[in-house]
């Protein structure tokens, strides 16, 4: 067998959709450990409407650290949680929430492997309410 490879690219693209803002819903939320010994949520978004519905737009995550607090605010307050005032949320309340999304690619190596993929991630501030300006109503109400 002959191939040429010098015309395949050395990157591995794990992208479902391209880049853009799309209408999701968290569909899954793992709740780990990160290397640095903090609590963390990764959240899978599917998206929700579209030519791409049933596809997973990106993966994200919270960290509950006191750096990554802003941000799981953002987010929760995005996904309809109130805010305001103390809450109580567990991980698996997330899930059916929606939001619009926005993926933007980014390429990553493995440090292992030293092969590139390229990969959906969402901007610090990616998120808004999906429905008619205000944040999505709880799902399971």
């Amino acid at each position: 067998m002959r191939l040429d490879f010098t015309k395949v690219d050395d990157v591995e693209d794990l992208r479902a959709v391209p880049e853009g803002e799309y209408p999701c819903r968290v569909v899954e939320v793992r709740v780990s450990q990160s290397p640095a010994g903090h609590t963390r949520w990764g959240i899978r978004w599917e998206v929700s409407q579209g030519p791409f519905i049933g596809r997973t737009a990106c993966w994200d995550s919270l960290h509950w650290t006191e750096r990554g607090l802003p941000r799981a605010k953002f987010v929760l307050k995005v996904l309809g949680f109130d805010v305001s005032e103390p809450l109580e949320v567990e991980a698996s309340d997330l899930e059916g929430r929606e939001a619009l999304v926005t993926c933007s690619s980014e390429e990553r190596e493995d440090a292992a492997t030293g092969l590139r993929r390229l990969l959906n991630r969402v901007p610090f501030t990616g998120y808004r309410p999906l429905h008619n300006g205000a944040a999505a109503a709880d799902p399971k109400a």
